[in-house]
């Protein structure tokens, strides 16, 4: 009985302590979150109290974000970017994981070394290569910009879908060739359906770093009109740097977004995650 009694004092005791430090860890995380939604109800001369919730609601300040930048306008630039890349992000990852995976060819596994070896790079050492290039075909300022050098996929993207590809039976291909099936074939029709947590996983990090993206727009948009959320945010805080109610209410209609895509995949993502095994196989 008494060690029956330390068992469960010593199971609680490491319950409560993980479950302290998982709490802990969720409140740094949701305290700026928080902090903002707090801020962006709040007056002028509320915005460095030391309090959470405002005395006096001010919902107008969400008003103000649509009066002072086209909102609706940027919005739809950047969904139009996120998804665009996304696609081509998803179909030509999981073309090339599939390669990578299935197909044999003399050079494949030194190649995919050499690949993986690219995220290595910073992404900021390529801001000028491709400017030139963005310069040279004449596509600075324009949405060509923002959505081709994205387009063809990723390095961290086709390694997703090679574990992913590599987790499925050999049976469904071997099955599929003896059907008479190419390689185009077992890919589209056979394995691909097969990869759906794999390509949630990859859409929603796909969409979530292009949403998110600043430094790539800042340096190739000059033009309003076809801004991105986050460009807009900063040029309206350049403009305004005093109404930081104003600038929260528009980071929290940014992330919104990115919260509801989230909540649609969740499901997908978790297990996308769950099975794909980022340590290989």
């Amino acid at each position: 009985m008494a060690s029956a009694r330390q068992v469960f004092r010593r199971n609680f005791f490491r319950a409560a302590m993980l479950y302290t430090a998982l709490i802990g860890i969720a409140w740094c995380a949701l305290f700026p979150i928080m902090w903002a939604l707090s801020g962006s109800l709040k007056k002028e001369g509320e915005i460095s109290l030391p309090k959470l919730l405002p005395a006096d609601p001010q919902w107008s300040n969400y008003g103000e974000v649509f009066r002072l930048m086209p909102f609706w306008r940027m919005f739809f630039n950047t969904m139009l970017y996120a998804g665009c890349v996304t696609a081509g992000q998803v179909f030509f990852c999981s073309l090339a994981g599939y390669a990578f995976a299935r197909l044999h060819f003399r050079g494949r596994d030194t190649l995919f070394v050499l690949y993986l070896g690219t995220l290595m790079v910073p992404l900021t050492v390529t801001v000028i290569p491709q400017f030139i290039v963005m310069r040279t075909l004449g596509w600075v300022d324009t949405p060509w910009a923002m959505i081709v050098p994205g387009l063809f996929g990723s390095a961290f993207g086709t390694y997703l879908m090679r574990q992913f590809f590599r987790a499925l039976p050999t049976d469904l291909e071997e099955a599929a060739i003896l059907d008479g099936c190419t390689p185009w074939q077992i890919y589209w029709r056979i394995l691909l359906p097969q990869t759906k947590p794999a390509i949630a996983v990859l859409a929603v990090l796909t969409w979530v770093n292009v949403w998110n993206d600043f430094l790539w727009p800042l340096v190739m948009i000059q033009r309003q009109t076809i801004a991105t959320l986050n460009l807009g945010l900063v040029w309206m805080q350049g403009q305004y740097v005093s109404r930081w109610p104003v600038l929260m209410a528009a980071s929290i209609l940014i992330l919104l977004p990115l919260v509801l895509v989230y909540a649609i995949a969740q499901r997908a993502f978790v297990r996308g995650i769950a099975v794909t095994g980022f340590g290989g196989r």
